[in-house]
């Protein structure tokens, strides 16, 4: 395996709130020199929560998404502020988007990326177990609709036409896998 390509020049292209558009000049191993462009993501990285109600049901919310211009289904998610842990900015996310707090949390994998050829962006996947009513004060600009989804119901999940995030489909696996190893936790 050849070694990681030389970056000779990073140029900054574009700012927004969220992110940086940089073009990056790379010399590869073989000498070939490209010019890449990339989404450089601002803040400490983000969590997307699978939150399980029951040992029947997981939760599921329905809001605006600006890229498909419609209402589409997936977990809640959100940004970690500055000296939270991933656990800590998924239980705020859960109360804010669901309602719900949780005793146990886990991450379930390394950060996901999303398109990692052009995206620095970074999501931790984290299982929210033993729900509680707690709710929180969140950004969203309307009010989020919650709702029970059931495990014996995914193949219906999986061909709706708004549950086509990636990042909620392969939450939902790593959910799944995990719980199948015997490792579910029921609410209480």
């Amino acid at each position: 395996m050849p070694g990681a390509p030389t970056v000779t020049e990073t140029i900054e292209m574009a700012q927004s709130r969220h992110f940086c558009i940089e073009q990056q000049q790379l010399v590869f191993s073989n000498g070939e020199a490209r010019t890449y462009e990339r989404l450089v993501s601002k803040g400490y990285g983000a969590v997307l929560v699978v939150p399980i109600l029951d040992a029947e049901h997981f939760l599921l919310i329905r809001e605006w998404a600006s890229g498909t211009e419609r209402y589409e289904l997936g977990f809640p998610k959100g940004k970690i502020d500055a000296g939270e842990t991933p656990e800590q900015a998924a239980l705020r996310e859960a109360m804010e988007e669901v309602g719900y707090g949780a005793k146990q949390l886990t991450c379930l994998h390394v950060p996901l990326t999303l398109a990692p050829a052009y995206m620095t962006h970074r999501i931790h996947v984290v299982l929210a177990q033993e729900l509680y009513v707690a709710q929180a004060e969140g950004d969203e600009p309307e009010p989020l609709e919650v709702i029970a989804w059931r495990w014996d119901e995914l193949d219906a999940l999986m061909m709706r036409d708004d549950f086509t995030e990636a990042r909620s489909i392969a939450a939902l696996w790593l959910a799944k896998r995990y719980l199948s190893q015997g490792q579910v936790n029921d609410a209480g």
